[in-house]
Protein backbone atom coordinates (compact mmCIF):
# COMPACT_ATOMS: atom_id res chain seq x y z
CA UNK A 1 0.00 0.00 0.00
CA UNK A 2 1.14 3.43 -0.91
CA UNK A 3 2.15 5.68 1.91
CA UNK A 4 -0.35 9.17 2.41
CA UNK A 5 1.51 12.01 2.82
CA UNK A 6 0.22 14.49 5.00
CA UNK A 7 -1.53 17.00 3.60
CA UNK A 8 0.48 20.14 3.34
CA UNK A 9 -0.92 23.75 4.03
CA UNK A 10 -0.96 26.32 0.89
CA UNK A 11 2.32 28.19 2.30
CA UNK A 12 6.23 29.16 0.36
CA UNK A 13 8.75 29.90 3.03
CA UNK A 14 11.33 31.59 1.36
CA UNK A 15 14.64 32.13 3.10
CA UNK A 16 17.47 34.48 1.19
CA UNK A 17 20.93 33.28 1.81
CA UNK A 18 24.51 34.22 1.62
CA UNK A 19 27.24 32.14 3.24
CA UNK A 20 25.15 29.95 5.26
CA UNK A 21 25.86 26.59 4.53
CA UNK A 22 26.61 25.53 8.57
CA UNK A 23 22.83 26.68 9.31
CA UNK A 24 20.82 26.59 6.48
CA UNK A 25 20.27 22.15 6.10
CA UNK A 26 18.92 22.36 9.59
CA UNK A 27 16.93 25.65 9.04
CA UNK A 28 15.37 23.63 6.10
CA UNK A 29 14.77 20.55 8.07
CA UNK A 30 13.45 21.89 11.04
CA UNK A 31 10.04 23.49 8.96
CA UNK A 32 7.16 21.49 9.37
CA UNK A 33 6.69 20.23 5.92
CA UNK A 34 2.65 19.34 7.08
CA UNK A 35 2.90 23.19 6.72
CA UNK A 36 5.20 24.42 4.06
CA UNK A 37 4.21 22.92 1.20
CA UNK A 38 7.28 24.89 -0.34
CA UNK A 39 10.50 25.99 0.71
CA UNK A 40 12.65 28.35 -1.32
CA UNK A 41 16.12 29.37 -0.64
CA UNK A 42 16.74 32.32 -2.93
CA UNK A 43 21.20 32.32 -2.99
CA UNK A 44 22.91 35.64 -3.41
CA UNK A 45 26.47 33.85 -4.90
CA UNK A 46 27.22 31.78 -1.85
CA UNK A 47 31.14 30.40 -2.22
CA UNK A 48 30.63 28.13 0.81
CA UNK A 49 28.73 25.38 -0.69
CA UNK A 50 25.20 26.57 0.75
CA UNK A 51 23.07 26.13 -2.16
CA UNK A 52 24.39 22.53 -2.68
CA UNK A 53 23.54 21.86 1.22
CA UNK A 54 20.06 23.42 1.06
CA UNK A 55 19.52 21.67 -1.84
CA UNK A 56 20.09 17.94 -0.25
CA UNK A 57 17.82 19.28 2.70
CA UNK A 58 14.83 19.30 0.22
CA UNK A 59 14.65 23.42 -0.47
CA UNK A 60 14.59 24.63 -4.00
CA UNK A 61 17.06 27.04 -4.81
CA UNK A 62 16.99 29.52 -6.73
CA UNK A 63 20.34 31.32 -7.62
CA UNK A 64 20.62 34.91 -8.53
CA UNK A 65 23.83 36.96 -10.35
CA UNK A 66 22.91 40.17 -7.92
CA UNK A 67 23.87 40.20 -4.31
CA UNK A 68 21.14 42.19 -2.42
CA UNK A 69 18.70 40.82 0.39
CA UNK A 70 15.97 42.37 -0.68
CA UNK A 71 16.39 41.53 -4.25
CA UNK A 72 16.74 37.94 -2.75
CA UNK A 73 13.37 37.84 -0.84
CA UNK A 74 11.35 39.63 -4.13
CA UNK A 75 12.91 36.31 -6.34
CA UNK A 76 12.06 33.28 -3.84
CA UNK A 77 8.64 35.12 -3.89
CA UNK A 78 8.02 35.36 -7.79
CA UNK A 79 9.56 31.88 -7.55
CA UNK A 80 6.71 30.25 -5.08
CA UNK A 81 4.23 27.80 -6.36
CA UNK A 82 1.04 29.85 -7.41
CA UNK A 83 -0.86 27.67 -5.25
CA UNK A 84 1.07 28.61 -2.45
CA UNK A 85 -1.87 31.91 -0.69
CA UNK A 86 0.49 33.06 1.75
CA UNK A 87 4.34 33.86 1.57
CA UNK A 88 6.92 33.31 4.70
CA UNK A 89 10.30 34.72 4.85
CA UNK A 90 12.86 33.80 7.35
CA UNK A 91 16.85 34.17 8.09
CA UNK A 92 18.59 31.24 6.87
CA UNK A 93 21.35 31.46 9.98
CA UNK A 94 19.30 29.01 12.48
CA UNK A 95 18.48 32.13 14.81
CA UNK A 96 14.53 32.05 13.71
CA UNK A 97 12.02 29.56 15.04
CA UNK A 98 11.17 27.48 12.22
CA UNK A 99 9.76 25.01 14.28
CA UNK A 100 6.82 27.19 15.26
CA UNK A 101 6.33 28.26 11.80
CA UNK A 102 2.57 27.63 12.76
CA UNK A 103 2.40 30.85 15.00
CA UNK A 104 3.29 32.80 11.70
CA UNK A 105 1.17 31.64 9.32
CA UNK A 106 -1.69 30.58 10.85
CA UNK A 107 -3.91 33.79 11.55
CA UNK A 108 -3.24 34.57 7.45
CA UNK A 109 -5.04 30.72 7.15
CA UNK A 110 -7.54 31.28 9.23
CA UNK A 111 -8.22 34.66 7.57
CA UNK A 112 -8.02 37.28 10.55
CA UNK A 113 -5.02 38.80 9.59
CA UNK A 114 -2.90 39.94 5.97
CA UNK A 115 0.62 39.94 7.65
CA UNK A 116 1.85 38.74 10.43
CA UNK A 117 5.49 39.75 11.77
CA UNK A 118 7.72 38.28 14.78
CA UNK A 119 9.00 40.25 17.64
CA UNK A 120 11.92 39.05 18.83
CA UNK A 121 12.27 41.86 21.64
CA UNK A 122 8.92 40.52 22.80
CA UNK A 123 9.75 37.25 22.64
CA UNK A 124 12.35 35.06 24.87
CA UNK A 125 16.29 35.82 23.49
CA UNK A 126 19.11 33.58 23.91
CA UNK A 127 21.54 35.76 25.62
CA UNK A 128 23.92 36.82 22.69
CA UNK A 129 21.72 36.66 20.14
CA UNK A 130 20.59 40.38 19.38
CA UNK A 131 22.59 43.23 19.91
CA UNK A 132 21.76 46.71 21.77
CA UNK A 133 21.79 48.70 18.67
CA UNK A 134 19.44 45.65 16.78
CA UNK A 135 17.37 46.25 19.29
CA UNK A 136 17.15 49.79 19.50
CA UNK A 137 16.97 50.19 16.06
CA UNK A 138 13.89 47.95 15.58
CA UNK A 139 12.37 50.16 18.69
CA UNK A 140 13.19 53.58 17.08
CA UNK A 141 11.94 52.40 14.12
CA UNK A 142 8.56 51.41 15.26
CA UNK A 143 8.10 54.91 17.04
CA UNK A 144 8.49 56.04 13.62
CA UNK A 145 5.93 54.15 12.40
CA UNK A 146 3.61 54.74 15.17
CA UNK A 147 3.80 58.22 14.53
CA UNK A 148 3.19 57.74 10.94
CA UNK A 149 0.68 55.49 10.51
CA UNK A 150 -0.53 54.78 13.99
CA UNK A 151 0.42 50.91 13.99
CA UNK A 152 1.90 49.62 16.69
CA UNK A 153 6.07 47.44 15.57
CA UNK A 154 8.64 46.81 18.22
CA UNK A 155 10.98 44.74 15.89
CA UNK A 156 12.45 44.66 12.40
CA UNK A 157 12.24 40.85 12.23
CA UNK A 158 13.02 39.02 9.17
CA UNK A 159 10.56 35.74 10.37
CA UNK A 160 7.18 37.05 8.78
CA UNK A 161 4.23 35.87 6.56
CA UNK A 162 2.07 38.05 4.12
CA UNK A 163 -0.30 36.87 2.06
CA UNK A 164 0.54 36.81 -1.47
CA UNK A 165 -1.87 38.99 -2.30
CA UNK A 166 -1.18 41.61 -0.07
CA UNK A 167 2.45 41.26 -0.90
CA UNK A 168 1.78 42.49 -4.98
CA UNK A 169 -0.52 45.32 -3.63
CA UNK A 170 2.38 46.33 -1.75
CA UNK A 171 4.76 47.08 -4.62
CA UNK A 172 7.97 46.53 -2.93
CA UNK A 173 11.18 48.34 -4.40
CA UNK A 174 13.69 48.12 -1.59
CA UNK A 175 16.56 45.40 -3.03
CA UNK A 176 18.56 45.78 -0.39
CA UNK A 177 18.46 45.65 3.76
CA UNK A 178 15.77 48.23 3.20
CA UNK A 179 12.96 45.56 2.64
CA UNK A 180 11.52 44.70 5.63
CA UNK A 181 11.18 47.86 6.83
CA UNK A 182 9.21 48.99 3.21
CA UNK A 183 7.04 46.00 3.96
CA UNK A 184 6.03 47.22 7.32
CA UNK A 185 5.54 50.50 6.58
CA UNK A 186 3.61 49.49 3.16
CA UNK A 187 1.60 47.12 5.15
CA UNK A 188 0.48 49.71 7.62
CA UNK A 189 0.32 52.50 5.40
CA UNK A 190 -2.52 49.60 3.23
CA UNK A 191 -4.21 48.98 5.95
CA UNK A 192 -3.23 45.55 6.25
CA UNK A 193 -4.40 43.53 8.92
CA UNK A 194 -1.13 43.39 10.91
CA UNK A 195 -0.34 41.19 14.18
CA UNK A 196 2.57 41.11 16.08
CA UNK A 197 3.62 37.87 17.52
CA UNK A 198 6.66 37.64 20.24
CA UNK A 199 8.56 34.74 19.64
CA UNK A 200 11.83 32.91 20.62
CA UNK A 201 15.00 34.05 19.18
CA UNK A 202 18.36 31.78 18.84
CA UNK A 203 22.08 32.92 18.59
CA UNK A 204 22.70 31.92 14.87
CA UNK A 205 24.39 28.33 14.30
CA UNK A 206 27.12 29.49 12.15
CA UNK A 207 28.86 31.88 9.86
CA UNK A 208 28.71 35.76 10.21
CA UNK A 209 26.18 38.16 10.36
CA UNK A 210 26.34 40.43 7.10
CA UNK A 211 24.74 42.80 9.40
CA UNK A 212 25.75 42.65 12.95
CA UNK A 213 28.77 40.78 11.95
CA UNK A 214 31.13 44.43 11.34
CA UNK A 215 31.24 48.01 11.11
CA UNK A 216 31.29 48.11 7.95
CA UNK A 217 28.27 45.92 7.27
CA UNK A 218 26.12 47.42 10.04
CA UNK A 219 26.82 50.84 8.85
CA UNK A 220 25.82 49.77 5.38
CA UNK A 221 22.41 48.52 6.77
CA UNK A 222 21.76 51.42 8.90
CA UNK A 223 21.75 53.40 5.88
CA UNK A 224 19.35 51.72 3.65
CA UNK A 225 17.17 51.07 6.35
CA UNK A 226 17.47 54.93 7.23
CA UNK A 227 16.68 55.70 3.79
CA UNK A 228 14.17 53.25 2.81
CA UNK A 229 11.98 54.97 5.89
CA UNK A 230 12.60 58.55 4.39
CA UNK A 231 11.77 56.94 1.17
CA UNK A 232 8.38 55.49 2.29
CA UNK A 233 7.80 58.04 4.44
CA UNK A 234 7.74 60.99 1.71
CA UNK A 235 6.40 59.21 -0.70
CA UNK A 236 3.01 61.00 -2.02
CA UNK A 237 1.95 57.19 -3.81
CA UNK A 238 -1.59 56.33 -1.96
CA UNK A 239 -1.59 52.62 -1.38
CA UNK A 240 -4.68 50.65 -2.24
CA UNK A 241 -6.40 49.50 1.34
CA UNK A 242 -6.98 45.66 1.12
CA UNK A 243 -10.17 45.59 3.49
Amino acid sequence: MRELRPAMEPVAVIIPTLNEADAIGAVVAELPRTIARQVIVADSGSRDGTPQVAARAGAMVVSLTERGYGRACAAGAAAADPACAVLVFLDGDGADRGDLLDMIVRPILDGTHDFVIASRTRGVREPGSMSWHQVLAGRLAGLGMRALYGVRYSDMCAYRAISRDALARLDMREMTYGWNLEMQMKAARAGLRILEVPMPYRCRAGGESKVAGSLRGTIRAATRIVATFVRVATSARAMPSTR
